[in-house]
């Protein structure tokens, strides 16, 4: 275990390192912020003063490895708009796009897996078909379409849910939760259910396709057989077993919403690293993105090695080392 984990590490630093790369050239080969950040009156003396100032005039190469050196301190330099530490500005919204992650996953999860095991239970009946087309209907209606539906039910006609915005926020020493206060979570549900719509629908086929290929499969036979009750057959022998594919796609649609929560953000005003991502492409502040993409690079990498460890707790036949 141990020496997976210390291999999965390597692994880590290399994708990193491959991904700096790319990602540099293709940020600093595209656009050029100084026509941003200049007024469109300044001379050319003074666009050339912004652009030393921020080292742009440097050769491509000469940059890359000023902007590697920091990196290894986790210094990806200051914002080209307000001076700040690029990691800081990123470090500062990630605890809004963290909660609002989970929080979608976490009812995706309870809602998406009973209703994923009832369709694959009783796959004939009316409730079953009515949950595998509201499934595809998830997946088919648009993220941005879904929060506007939200926004004009539950803030605009009901008015039981603020329509943006994140709320009072509770702190923990550095860190700002809003899902610990009343106030702050109603600002969270909304956001975090737009994005539950299409992750509950995607669990619940996963979900249903796993209980119907473990159902005829001889240790639920056997399970049955020995008179145990159909709780103990559906909540021990099946649910441990169709886990681990409920593990794997909740893992990665849990790291795709970490990542590219940008349409939720920007449609409920979340104050999350996808609405700064798309606030500093737009103005090219570069070290922003980079610092964004860097982060999100290792928290992926890292997600998939804790998948690979929850492996191995639910099903000891599962072994890191011939993965």
């Amino acid at each position: 275990m141990l020496s997976t984990i210390v291999r999965r590490l390597l692994q880590t630093f290399v994708v990193v390192l491959v991904m700096s790369a790319l990602v540099f050239a293709g940020l600093y080969v595209i656009g050029d912020p100084v026509l941003m950040l200049a007024s469109p009156e300044a001379s050319d003396l003074e666009r050339e003063a912004i652009r030393e100032a921020l080292g742009l005039n440097l050769p491509l190469w000469k940059q890359y490895a000023i902007f590697m050196s920091k990196a290894i301190q986790l210094d990806f330099g200051k914002s080209f708009l307000n001076g700040e530490s690029a990691m800081m500005l990123i470090l500062e919204r990630m605890p809004a796009t963290l909660e609002l992650a989970t929080l979608a996953m976490l009812l995706s999860v309870l809602i998406g897996v009973p209703l994923g095991i009832y369709a694959g239970l009783r796959p004939r009946s009316l409730a079953a078909r009515g949950i595998m087309s509201g499934s595809v209907l998830g997946f088919s209606l648009p993220n941005f379409w879904v929060g506007l539906m939200l926004i004009m039910l539950f803030a605009v006609m009901l008015g039981w849910m603020p329509a943006g915005g994140r709320g009072p926020v509770e702190s923990f020493g550095p860190i700002q939760l809003s899902i610990f206060n009343w106030e702050g979570l109603k600002s969270l549900i909304l956001p975090a259910s737009t994005i539950a719509v299409a992750k509950c629908a995607l669990i619940i086929r996963v979900t249903r396709a796993a209980t119907r290929e473990c159902l005829p499969q001889d240790y639920i036979k056997f399970a049955r057989a020995k008179g145990l009750r159909e709780k103990r057959v559906l909540g021990v022998h099946l649910l441990k077993n169709i886990m681990i594919p409920i593990v794997t796609i909740g893992g990665l649609e849990y790291g795709q919403v970490f990542a590219f929560a940008v349409v939720t953000e920007t449609v409920f005003s979340w104050p999350g690293m996808g609405k700064l991502l798309i606030d500093s492409i737009i103005t090219l502040d570069r070290p922003v993105v980079v610092a964004y993409l860097m982060l999100t690079v290792v928290f992926l990498a890292m997600l998939n090695l804790v998948v690979d460890i929850a492996y191995t707790i639910l099903d000891p036949r599962v072994r890191l080392g011939a993965a």
